[in-house]
């Protein structure tokens, strides 16, 4: 048997050819799309294990301290038990804020704190303490006060009024990986903020480099106000070595 044509139905249309260039350009394009998309996942990746590195160290770090806590007390104790005192060692960090302007004063003192940074009224710097520092201090000391800061003190400070270096740049601390970039061309272990904080107040190897990438803090006048700033601070005044009561004013200045 034969078969009969269907009539009726109209012949199909041949579509038109789809130029070569626009096929490579649909080509290129899918590719381009492919490879972003695994690089956003490769990206995401690294900085999901970056974040557990973070949140790791940080928990180092607090268990440190408390354990240096617990040692601090035990000490005492064994001291307070056998009828005598326990002496801490020296403090080894001191935060240095100046309070007077620039009339009046003496060659020796404005290049002094010039070497600290401290070129405006209220800047305040992180400073290691040695036998120069100290000695630098004692002539600088009635326009500027110092002391020991504790931890927390530290962690609000950088927190909330701290600017890095960034070529010779202001730069708010917002992200984590500039402070790991500029860094890690010093060959410093220091990948985050939480790193930062623990390079300031254990005065660690990179306490060079970490109090250095800091840019000046600049604080308030402390609310009430100051005392006497021409007064030395065991006088009733402001100037000089205030040791942990420099916590209680930059309480008052953060």
């Amino acid at each position: 048997m034969t078969a009969t044509p269907v009539t009726g139905m109209k012949p199909r249309r041949k579509l038109p050819a789809v130029p070569e260039t626009i096929l490579k350009k649909r080509k290129r394009r899918d590719e381009e799309r492919a490879s972003k998309a695994k690089e956003h996942k490769e990206l995401q990746t690294v900085r999901l294990e970056k974040r557990k590195e973070y949140f790791r160290r940080a928990e180092s770090y607090v268990q440190e301290y408390l354990a240096s806590q617990a040692d601090q007390r035990r000490l005492k104790m064994e001291a307070k038990k056998s009828g005598n005192f326990y002496v801490p060692s020296e403090p080894k960090l001191a935060f240095v804020v100046r309070i007077r302007g620039i009339n009046q004063i003496a060659p020796k003192p404005r290049k002094i704190m010039q070497l600290f940074r401290l070129r405006q009224i209220n800047n305040g710097v992180f400073i290691k303490l040695n036998k120069a520092t100290i000695n630098m201090l004692r002539i600088c000391e009635p326009y500027v006060t110092w002391g020991t800061p504790s931890l927390d003190v530290i962690r609000k400070l950088i927190y909330k009024r701290g600017f890095i270096k960034v070529k010779g740049d202001r730069k708010p601390i917002d992200n984590n990986e500039i402070i790991e970039e500029i860094l890690k061309k010093k060959k410093c272990d220091i990948i985050c903020v939480e790193d930062l904080i623990h390079e300031i107040y254990t005065v660690g190897d990179n306490f060079k480099y970490a109090a250095n990438l800091l840019w000046p803090f600049k604080l308030n006048n402390p609310k009430g106000g100051w005392r006497k700033k021409t007064n030395h601070f065991v006088e009733g005044g402001d100037y000089g070595c205030r040791e942990v009561f420099i916590n209680e004013l930059l309480e008052k200045m953060i």
